[in-house]
């Protein structure tokens, strides 16, 4: 049996949360999935391994998947596919559309027209209930081969004795960023009493680079390893060597959690749900703050008093 999942969030994120209820069908249907994503997803780059993942259709931005002729031109490389089921996680008409177009014959869908205050993963674990009669309560879960993870600890000269960190200190707008201080602060205080290494997962925005730079010019330079030279294929098994992950709301903290490793979501500007829908995260709230969404501009609040006693909460 073929089938594609239809999942058109831009981020990391919003794919690796999705994860569980494409496993789920998977499971069901004993078939792997196709996944539809967006480009920007990256989706190709961290499920190679995944089994339960057949393939992976981007949608590039220059091959204009737009408007009415767009729609029509991605029918028609979906019907070359001949899936006999679709799973819609949006309420896009136009996605339905398509899935007509293409031939799909059983499309099943988030309710039409309903986006708004949709939230991320209720909708989906009610599509899978609904349809499949599947509660869905599973983290979600990324693949990687051992091979490659004793190959990456091999090449960086991992070391069991040294407590390897994660630091995502990237992050996809300005108000996610934790400042640099705020990691150093807390990188000071844990290699006070343990022996530490710090992996450096970031981006090269300028000012994603600025966080590094600062970082990297401090007193702990030596104990640090920046990967923002590398793919997020050669970052996973790195990750999969680290002990525990402190992490901004970006994409390495998704990935991070979903390689089954302990990861501390650093909640500045999203809502909760993204740092807190996997047993393996742990998230911390700006200070004065009971809630956190979008515009709650955290940043500046995140206490590094707060990531240290959580750390050593794991970590003990």
């Amino acid at each position: 049996m073929k089938i594609l999942a239809i999942q058109n969030k831009m981020g990391i994120g919003d794919t690796v949360i999705f994860l569980p209820f494409i496993k789920a069908i998977s499971k069901k249907f004993n078939c792997p999935i196709s996944l539809l994503a967006k480009e920007s997803s990256k989706a190709d780059q961290f499920l190679k391994e995944t089994s339960y993942i057949d393939q992976i259709i981007n949608l590039k931005k220059n091959e204009n998947n737009d408007g009415i002729l767009g729609s029509i031109k991605l029918a028609k490389k979906i019907r070359k596919q001949s899936f006999e089921k679709v799973f819609i996680f949006n309420s896009s008409l136009r996605f339905y559309l398509i899935s007509k177009l293409a031939g799909v014959k059983k499309i099943y869908q988030y309710p039409l027209f309903k986006k708004k205050e949709q939230h991320i993963t209720e909708a989906a674990k009610k599509l899978i209930k609904k349809n499949l009669n599947i509660e869905v309560n599973e983290n979600p879960e990324i693949y990687i081969s051992e091979t490659l993870v004793q190959s990456s600890k091999e090449k960086l000269n991992i070391k069991n004795d040294e407590l390897n960190i994660l630091l995502g200190t990237g992050g996809s707008g300005p108000t996610k960023r934790i400042p640099a201080k705020t990691f150093l602060k807390f990188m000071e205080k844990i290699s006070q009493i343990r022996k530490c290494r710090f992996f450096i997962a970031t981006g090269k925005n300028e000012d994603e680079q600025k966080i590094l730079k600062e970082i990297l010019d401090s007193k702990l330079r030596y104990q640090c390893v920046p990967l923002d030279e590398k793919t997020i294929n050669e970052t996973l098994p790195i990750i999969k060597n680290c002990k525990i992950s402190v992490c901004n709301d970006t994409g390495f903290a998704h990935l991070s959690s979903a390689l089954g490793v302990k990861t501390i979501t650093l909640m500045a500007d999203t809502p909760l749900i993204y740092g807190s829908y996997s047993t393996n995260m742990y998230p911390i709230l700006p200070d004065g703050e009971k809630h956190v969404t979008h515009n709650t501009f955290g940043k500046d609040k995140i206490n590094p008093e707060k990531i240290f006693n959580t750390f050593m909460s794991i970590v003990s």
